[in-house]
C-alpha cells in the first residue's frame, strides 16, 4: 500500500477509571522503521467516546463495547488499532478484542515500539504507555521544551527538555483519588462533588473538603510547575490533559492550554510511525 494512502486508525487508551476511544484519519502513513522525521500529515481526529474501565472484562465483552462505541463515531472502515493500557491485567484482553475488529494486528505501546523519543529515565520500561503517548503528541503539537500535566486517577507531569528528550516527571494522586481517600479513611467525612467552592475558607465540612481537594490540587500543580521549571532551567509551555483539565485550568496561576485529546493523538502518531 503506498505511503499516501488514507487509513483509519482506532486508538484505545485504557486508564484505571476511564477508557477513551478515538478514531483518526491518517494520511501518508509511514511504514514501520521510517524515521521520526519522515514526512507525513498529522492524523485528523474524527471522533471520540468514553467507557468506564471495568475491574474485570473478557475479550468478547471488550470487543462488544468497542463495536457499540464505533456506532457513535463517524462511519469509517477501521484499518488499524493502537492500544495503551495502564492496567497490565487487561492489556492482553483488550489486544485480543481489537484483533477481531482490525484487519491488521493491533499495536500496543510497550517495549519494542518506536517512539522517536530519547528518555532520560533510569529504566525506560517503567514509563507508562499513556505518558509516552502524551510526550509524543506534545512534542508534535507544541514543540520543545514542553510540560504535560495529565489529570486523571493520578496526576502525572511529563517534562520534555529543549532537545526533545523526555527528562522525567512527577506522579501524584489525582484529585478524585484524594477526595475518595478522605471519605474512606475518615468516618465523619462524606463523599463530595469535585467542584471548587466559592471561598478557600470553607464554612461547612463539604466546602472545607472541596477547598482542600480542589484548591489543594491547584496549589500543588502550581508549586510543582514552578519547582520543575527552575530545575529544568527554562520556562516551558504547559499542556493540561485528562478528565480534570478543564476544571483545574482556570484556577491555576501558570498559563496552561487544555488539550483533552492529547493522549489519543499521541497514540495515532505512534501507530503512524510503527504500522507494518
Amino acid at each position: 500500500m503506498p505511503d499516501t494512502a488514507t487509513q483509519h486508525v482506532l486508538t484505545v487508551d485504557v486508564g484505571n477509571t476511564t477508557t477513551r476511544l478515538g478514531l483518526f484519519c491518517v494520511r501518508g502513513a509511514r511504514r514501520r522503521g521510517a524515521g521520526a522525521g519522515a514526512n507525513a500529515a498529522t492524523p485528523d481526529l474524527l471522533g471520540t467516546c468514553e467507557l468506564t474501565t471495568p475491574a474485570r472484562i473478557t475479550s468478547d465483552e471488550a470487543r462488544i463495547q468497542v463495536a457499540q462505541a464505533l456506532h457513535v463515531l463517524p462511519s469509517a472502515e477501521v484499518n488499524g488499532a493502537m492500544l495503551s493500557c495502564v492496567v497490565p491485567a487487561l492489556t492482553e484482553t483488550w489486544r485480543r478484542a481489537l484483533e477481531v475488529l482490525s484487519p491488521t494486528r493491533p499495536l500496543v505501546v510497550g517495549p519494542g515500539l518506536k517512539t522517536g523519543v530519547r528518555m532520560r529515565y533510569d529504566d525506560p520500561s517503567e514509563v507508562g504507555p499513556d505518558r509516552i503517548a502524551d510526550v509524543v503528541a506534545a512534542r508534535s503539537a507544541y514543540g520543545t521544551p514542553v510540560v504535560v500535566v495529565d489529570l486523571g486517577t493520578t496526576t502525572n507531569f511529563e517534562v520534555v527538555d529543549a532537545t526533545g528528550t523526555f527528562a522525567g516527571g512527577i506522579i501524584a494522586p489525582g484529585i478524585a483519588l484524594g477526595a475518595q481517600a478522605l471519605a474512606q479513611a475518615a468516618a465523619r467525612l462524606p463523599q463530595i462533588e469535585l467542584a471548587a467552592p466559592a471561598h478557600v475558607i470553607g464554612t461547612s465540612t463539604r466546602a472545607a473538603m472541596q477547598s482542600g481537594v480542589v484548591f489543594g490540587e491547584v496549589a500543588r500543580i502550581d508549586g510543582l510547575l514552578t519547582a520543575l521549571m527552575a530545575e529544568l532551567g527554562e520556562e516551558a509551555p504547559v499542556v493540561l490533559t485528562g478528565s480534570d483539565g478543564e476544571r483545574i485550568q482556570p484556577l491555576l496561576r501558570h498559563t496552561a492550554t487544555v488539550d483533552e485529546t492529547l493522549t489519543l493523538r499521541g497514540l495515532a502518531l505512534l501507530w503512524q510511525n510503527n504500522r507494518r
